[in-house]
C-alpha cells in the first residue's frame, strides 16, 4: 500500500451517516450498579461484533487492549461502528482512501499508515475511565466536564487528562457527536455507539485566533487589552494555556469593522462632526486592525476598554451548539468575575428536524435591542479546526465564529 498522510490537524468531515437517526429517543436506565462478571468484558464485547471490527482494530493499532481488558476497573467507551471508523478514516487520507472501499483496504490503513500513538490518543480520547450511563449525565447547561483516559501533557504530570462532555441536552451527545445508541452494558464498562469518532483539540484557542485570517481583529484586539500586562497574566496567556476551559464568541473582522464605525461616528458626532464629515473618517480609521493602536483612539479604545469587550465574549465553560438551550437564556460570561450582578448574555439554538445538528444558533448582549448575533454555522457538520465555524474543538476550549461584536452595556 502506498504511503497515505494522514492529519488530524485539519481533517474536514462531510458524514454522510448522520442523518435524523442519529438522535434516537433516550431510554430510560436504573441507576449505575455493578455490572454480573458473567457479561463479557468490553474487548471480547468489541471483538466479538462485526459492527465494531473497525474499531476494535484501532484500538488494537493504539495498544489500548490491555486498558479496557482490566476486569478491575469500569470504563465508558464511545464507540462508532465501521461506517464512522470509515468516514474519519477518509477525511484523516484527504479522501485517497474513499468512503465505499473494502474494510480489508480501512484495516490496512489503521494497521499501517497511522501512528500507534495517534490511535492510541484517539481511543483515550473517547474512552472515560469510570462508569457513565445516561442516566448519570444531568441535562445541564454547559455540559459536565469528564476527564477521558487522554493525557496530552504527560511530561508534566500523569495526572493531566483532557475532559470530554458527554451529555442528554437535545437529545445524546458525546461533544458534538450525536450517539446513536445507549447504554450497551459490559461486566468491566458501557458502550453508548456514536456516529463517528471525536477528535481531541490539537491546539490552544489562541493558535487558532491569531493566525486565522478572518480573525484579524480579535487578535489586536487581544494584544490591545494586554498592553502592560505581565506575560503569564495576559488574556493570550489564558488562551495558550491547558487548564482553563473556555467558550469564546469570536466576532469576524466584518463584524468588528461595522461596529467600530459605528463607535467611532458616535464619537466624533459628538463633538460636533456632520455625519457626512464623521463616517467616511470613522471607515477609514475601522478600515484596518491598526485602529486597536492608533493614538488618536487610545482613549476611547484604552486597553481597560477593549479588555472589558472581550471577556464578555467568553464563558468560564466549555459549551457546544448542540446543548445550547433552545429558547433564548441568559448566562453568565467572564465579565462576571468582576462585575456579579451584569446579565450576562443571551444564548439559543434552533434544531429543524429532521436534521440532527443545529440548524441555527444566536448570541445576544443583554441591553442590545437590536438582532442578535449569528453563530457562523459550519458549512458541514462536524468541520473541525483549521477550516470550520462553529464548534470548534481545541485543548483548551471551544470557538464560535460570529457576526457581530457583542458591547456588554
Amino acid at each position: 500500500m502506498k504511503n497515505i498522510k494522514l492529519s488530524l490537524l485539519g481533517v474536514v468531515t462531510s458524514l454522510m451517516l448522520l442523518t435524523a437517526s442519529c438522535n434516537k429517543d433516550l431510554e430510560q436506565f436504573p441507576d449505575n450498579v455493578a455490572q454480573p462478571s458473567s457479561l463479557p468484558r468490553l474487548d471480547q464485547a468489541l471483538q466479538s461484533n462485526p459492527n465494531y471490527s473497525l474499531y476494535y482494530a484501532l484500538v488494537v493499532r493504539g495498544g489500548q487492549l490491555s486498558m479496557i481488558s482490566d476486569s478491575t476497573k469500569l470504563f465508558t467507551m464511545f464507540v462508532p461502528e465501521n461506517n464512522g471508523v470509515k468516514q474519519l478514516i477518509s477525511a484523516l487520507t484527504g479522501g485517497a482512501v474513499p468512503v465505499n472501499a473494502p474494510d480489508a483496504v480501512f484495516l490496512g490503513v489503521i494497521n499501517t499508515q497511522i501512528p500507534v500513538e495517534q490511535a492510541a490518543a484517539l481511543v483515550q480520547y473517547n474512552t472515560i475511565p469510570q462508569f457513565i450511563t445516561t442516566s448519570s449525565i444531568a441535562p445541564n447547561f454547559p455540559n459536565f466536564s469528564y476527564p477521558s483516559a487522554l493525557n496530552p501533557l504527560p511530561s508534566v504530570s500523569s495526572l493531566l487528562r483532557l475532559g470530554v462532555y458527554p451529555s442528554v441536552t437535545n437529545g445524546a451527545w458525546f461533544n458534538n457527536i450525536p450517539i446513536r445508541e445507549i447504554n450497551h452494558l459490559w461486566s468491566n464498562g458501557v458502550i453508548h455507539v456514536t456516529a463517528t469518532l471525536a477528535v481531541p483539540g490539537q491546539r490552544y484557542l489562541w493558535d487558532r485566533i491569531s493566525a486565522d485570517a478572518e480573525l484579524t481583529y480579535l487578535k489586536a484586539a487581544v494584544e490591545r487589552a494586554d498592553s502592560g500586562v505581565a506575560v503569564g497574566s495576559r488574556l493570550q496567556d489564558y488562551l495558550s494555556t491547558f487548564g482553563p476551559d473556555f467558550t469564546v464568541f469570536a466576532p469576524v473582522d466584518t463584524a468588528f469593522q461595522k461596529t467600530l464605525t459605528g463607535l467611532i461616528v458616535q464619537g466624533l458626532t459628538a463633538q460636533g462632526l456632520p455625519i457626512q464629515v464623521a463616517l467616511p473618517i470613522a471607515t477609514q480609521l475601522a478600515s484596518t486592525p491598526d485602529v486597536f493602536s492608533n493614538p488618536a483612539l487610545a482613549s476611547a479604545l484604552s486597553p481597560t476598554n477593549v479588555k472589558g469587550i472581550l471577556v464578555y465574549h467568553v464563558l468560564g465553560k466549555r459549551a457546544y451548539t448542540n446543548n445550547f438551550p433552545t429558547t433564548e437564556t441568559a448566562v453568565p460570561t467572564l465579565l462576571n468575575s468582576g462585575l456579579p450582578s451584569h446579565p450576562g448574555l443571551k444564548i439559543k439554538s434552533t434544531f429543524t428536524s429532521p436534521n440532527p445538528f443545529v440548524t441555527a444558533a444566536t448570541v445576544k448582549d443583554v441591553y442590545n435591542n437590536s438582532p442578535a448575533a449569528n453563530i457562523i454555522l459550519n458549512a458541514s457538520p462536524l468541520t473541525p479546526d483549521p477550516i470550520g465555524t462553529s464548534d470548534q474543538n481545541f485543548i483548551n476550549g471551544v470557538l464560535h465564529k460570529i457576526d457581530k461584536v457583542l458591547l456588554p452595556e
